[in-house]
């Protein structure tokens, strides 16, 4: 069952679930989750990725936005390009705690797709979204607005461990480095 709005900012303030959170999630949160924002943008540079049986490797990226809370910045997504987006926020998931992902509906109105994945239990750091321009048109995206809606549900049973994967913490790329999965 999805956590509502109180009791996630309970564990917000009691267990640092969120950290970094807007004050508009802060007092008033719509609905179930949070919304989080842009924090920074990466474009790939030329290299292969693989998704092996054992290794992986991912492509080299390249940070070319960060948000500044001083400073009013706009990224322009190119028709056809992708990116990867990081958020401003971090996350402390509890071993009792899963989180889904699902995109701002401006995003898909604006001919954007948004790849997300799900936070495991025992993830803790930023998270990294793939950010595809499928139309014809610039998307102009400002650093620090909200993307992406977070939704937390209880895990019900013991689980099996927490998560150990290579991106913890929040790590963006492998930049090209082969690694042996975990």
């Amino acid at each position: 069952m999805v956590i509502g709005t109180k009791e996630l900012l309970r564990l917000v303030k009691e267990q640092r679930l969120v950290e970094n959170l807007s004050q508009r999630e802060l007092e008033n949160p719509e609905g179930t989750g949070f919304d989080l924002r842009a924090g920074a943008i990466y474009t790939f540079k030329n290299g292969d990725s693989l998704l092996g049986e054992t290794d992986r490797y991912t492509a080299p990226v390249e940070e070319v936005a960060r948000y500044d809370p001083d400073e009013k910045r706009i990224f322009e997504l190119k028709p056809g390009q992708c990116v990867l987006i990081e958020t401003i926020e971090n996350v402390n998931l509890p071993n009792d705690i899963v989180a889904i992902f699902r995109p701002r509906s401006t995003l898909f109105r604006s001919g954007a797709a948004l790849h997300t994945a799900t936070a495991s239990p025992g993830y803790c750091g930023k998270l990294s979204f793939g950010l595809h321009n499928m139309s014809q048109n610039i998307l102009k995206l400002e650093m620090g607005a909200r993307f992406v809606h977070i939704l937390f549900f209880k895990v019900e049973g013991d689980i099996h461990s927490s998560y150990r994967g290579q991106w913890q913490g929040g790590r963006v790329s492998t930049q090209g480095e082969k690694e042996v999965q975990v």
